[in-house]
């Protein structure tokens, strides 16, 4: 008989469901997993971050941030920041940093000045994080536009577009910055280590009214220079670009024709795909959060088409430098009511899979999705950001990604009879029905089965009464097995909802503190689970699963170590 035993939980995670939304009628779910069906390598996807503000990094709750992100895979994180070169003492705002690293004395002379951003990165390597490098943004001294240089950004207004966007006054000079910094990087950290980075240029080019105030020939210029400024320091070093927004242009095929016409290094091609949240008024005074699935995945379809067409690059590596359900991170709003709370986090589960289905279809070679989150230093808690923790608290998010950190080895066949078809969440998101869907790995005997139920409406709605039939278990899995469930949902792994229960303090005690820590830690849940043996090589597995709520079941051997 197959048995098998939950790890233990924290009392408050235990607790059952309760109030109205649990007492709504469930829908049975049909999941069937074939476990002796092998259907690829496990992509680890979803291991790229990062922000607009590169000095939170250094800061006591960018520290706590990058060691977890960090701690789910180390050394094989990365994390992406604007603002790297840009001029500044280094003090931080919304949608700004600063590192001074060029500036030039009286007679025009290049003065290098690697302190503050050697501290960025060093912040990341003390916690096994590696830099995704971004080339930008232009020093004060080199910009040809430098007056205004700061932006005056505030959530819902200011002008972005200042001196910091401009082309260089001088190639020549851009080029040598590259170069410089890149051989003091080598001499700091090694050449091997060094090697494993990404480097790219700038951001968003083709967004000509916010991040860049030259045009697109201007703009292949800068990074024809730089890539020879960081190929000169290190030959072996991966560079790629162009980081542009999905505009559904042909911007990326342009790119594409320069790089090969001038004879410019791509290890990597990448480029951003988001989403488009819509604030609905119900009319009684509340409303609520409609998400944009199907403009994410319409916006990476059109980027991934143009590589998968281009002989040269189809078999190129792919990163969606930036993936998210929304385009700023540092503006609040009522469209953006979705991000402290569990419509982010199934959201997120949902659309990795996707856009995976995509680039495979399109037969490109996706190699990274970089979730544009981080955190906001010194904000309210719970301000309405897109982040992964608010005030050094993990956010419902950030424990899908401790969920995929545990996801290994290879993908084995694994369907739902509720998981809404992929062109048709392309073409029309999801509106009616609820999506529940499915992906499962096994890796060393243990088998790892994500399953999500996603709306794009942030309102109440019936549990999913979900059944995974199991089948092809291995033999390790048929004498003695350990089954885990982990959860997030209204009441588990979510911070947020703890929070709210206290009445939203603004200065929680250091007892809240403690009591929200512990609520956001990725949580088992029991309630409602139960697995029954069928033959030798199967089982099902039977479990309850609200909406917006995502679950990681655990199949494996009693002893063994979860990632």
């Amino acid at each position: 008989m197959l048995k098998f035993a939950l790890t233990g939980l924290a009392a408050a995670a235990m607790a059952a469901v309760t109030g109205a939304a649990a007492q709504e009628a469930s829908f049975p779910v049909r999941i069937a997993v074939d476990a002796a069906k092998a259907e690829g390598p496990v992509k680890p996807v979803w291991r790229f971050f990062g922000a607009d503000e590169p000095n939170y990094a250094t800061m006591k709750d960018g520290r706590t941030t990058l060691a977890t992100l960090g701690g789910l895979a180390p050394d094989r994180v990365y994390f992406r920041a604007h603002n790297l070169l840009t001029s500044g003492d280094g003090t931080p705002a919304l949608k700004w940093g600063s590192t001074n690293i060029y500036t030039e004395d009286a007679q025009g002379r290049p003065v290098y000045d690697f302190t503050i951003v050697d501290h960025i990165f060093d912040t990341y390597r003390e916690r096994h994080v590696k830099p995704y490098v971004e080339l930008g943004f232009m020093p004060e001294a080199l910009s040809t536009r430098p007056r205004p240089y700061q932006h005056d950004f505030r959530p819902g207004s200011g002008n972005i577009r200042t001196g910091w966007a401009y082309p260089p006054k001088d190639y020549a000079k851009w080029e040598e910055l590259i170069y410089q910094w890149v051989r003091h990087c080598v001499e700091r950290y090694g050449r091997e280590e060094v090697a494993s980075w990404y480097f790219e240029t700038w951001n968003e080019a083709n967004l000509e009214q916010y991040y860049w105030g030259g045009n697109q020939a201007d703009f292949f210029r800068l990074h024809d220079a730089a890539v020879r400024g960081v190929r000169r320091a290190l030959p072996d070093a991966r560079v790629g670009g162009p980081d542009i927004a999905g505009m559904r242009d042909t911007y990326l095929t342009d790119f594409m024709n320069h790089v090969k016409q001038a004879g410019t290094p791509t290890d990597f091609l990448s480029f951003h795909a988001k989403g488009m949240p819509r604030f609905i008024d119900d009319g009684d005074g509340k409303g609520h959060v409609r998400m944009g699935i199907a403009t994410h995945l319409q916006v990476a379809d059109h980027e991934f088409a143009q590589i998968g067409k281009h002989p040269a690059f189809r078999d190129t590596p792919v990163i969606i430098g930036e993936s998210d359900p929304e385009g700023c991170a540092a503006c609040q709003g009522p469209a953006n009511a979705y991000r402290n709370g569990t419509v982010y986090s199934s959201y997120t589960a949902a659309s990795f899979p996707r856009l995976q289905a995509l680039a495979a279809r399109r037969g490109v070679n996706l190699e990274g999705v970089l979730s544009w989150a981080f955190e906001f230093e010194d904000q309210p808690y719970f301000a309405g950001f897109r982040q992964l923790t608010s005030a050094g608290i993990d956010l419902p998010v950030m424990n899908v990604f401790k969920m995929l950190a545990k996801m290994g080895g290879h993908h084995v066949a694994a369907t739902s009879d509720r998981q809404i078809p992929l062109d048709r969440v392309m073409a029309d998101g999801v509106r009616g029905d609820a999506d529940v869907g499915t992906v499962a790995t096994m890796e060393a005997n243990r088998l790892a089965i994500l399953v999500w139920h996603y709306h794009d409406d942030d309102v109440a709605g019936p549990d999913a009464a979900v059944r995974i039939s199991l089948t092809g278990l291995p033999s390790a899995l048929r004498g003695q097995a350990k089954l885990t469930q982990y959860r997030v949902d209204r009441d588990h792994s979510n911070s947020y909802a703890a929070w709210l229960k206290m009445g939203s303090p603004i200065a929680p005690s250091d007892t809240q503190r403690a009591s929200l820590l512990e609520a956001a830690q990725l949580a088992t849940v029991d309630q409602g689970i139960s697995l029954s043996p069928i033959g030798k090589k199967g089982a099902t597995i039977d479990f309850r699963l609200p909406r917006q709520g995502v679950s990681l079941i655990l199949l494996e051997m009693p002893g063994n170590k979860a990632p």
